[in-house]
């Protein structure tokens, strides 16, 4: 695959528990590609379909997808859920349902490492644990990749507060209207956590080898 890759000039991606494609926003500026989503919620797959209509969108577990398919791209993108690991939900352990960590997180991290030959990247928060694996920390979020992430990820800062305008100030701060989405999930929750575009494009940036003039003293690993 990585040969026939190479023929057609696309560099795959694989994009794994999509949502509405915070990362992936700008990606297009940065090479050419191809991508597939994977997004298990229906009603996100649609509006991510809507939103990169050249995307091929795949509704399924992207665990199981990630398995199946890994040897089919050049850069993977992850992120797993991370309510079972925050640090926000653990200060609410006397009031909320106990839950095990989510352990797909670490079998997606060891499995990518030792068996994907591309380049690829698996975003999750802090937990309130120390991490299994070590890994990056820029900003309030982990990151575990093979290659080096720069210490600015050009992460725009934002100081939106829980409040009824909360929502329309995340419409304005993401550029996309999360009001379009009328399935089970929350929100305000989506909103909150989906990744910045910037940050995206720029760890995009970094996987090439590409160095952003904010970061000229990064030392590239190519």
């Amino acid at each position: 695959m990585k040969q026939e890759n190479q023929m057609n000039n696309k560099y795959k991606i694989l994009n794994l528990y999509a949502c509405l494609g915070g990362n992936r926003a700008k990606w297009d500026e940065v090479a050419d590609i191809e991508v597939t989503a994977v997004e298990l919620d229906p009603e996100a797959a649609k509006l991510y379909q809507e939103r990169f209509s050249n995307d091929t969108v795949v509704i399924a577990d992207a665990h199981q997808y990630l398995l199946d398919h890994y040897k089919d791209f050049d850069f993977i993108w992850s992120s797993p859920p991370c309510p079972s690991h925050s640090r926000a939900r653990f200060a609410r352990k006397n009031t909320t349902t106990a839950i095990y960590p989510d352990l797909k997180l670490y079998e997606e991290i060891l499995f990518l490492e030792n068996y994907f030959e591309g380049k690829y990247c698996v975003e999750n928060v802090i937990p309130y644990y120390e991490p299994l694996i070590a890994a990056q920390k820029r900003g309030r979020h982990l990151y575990w990749a093979n290659f080096i992430l720069p210490n600015n990820l050009n992460e725009r800062k934002s100081s939106i507060m829980e409040g009824k305008d909360e929502v329309n100030k995340w419409c304005e701060f993401h550029d996309y209207d999360f009001r379009k989405y009328k399935g089970e999930q929350s929100v305000q929750k989506m909103a909150r956590n989906l990744v910045d575009y910037e940050v995206g494009k720029t760890i995009f940036e970094q996987s090439l080898g590409i160095i952003n003039k904010s970061n000229k003293t990064q030392l590239t690993l190519f």
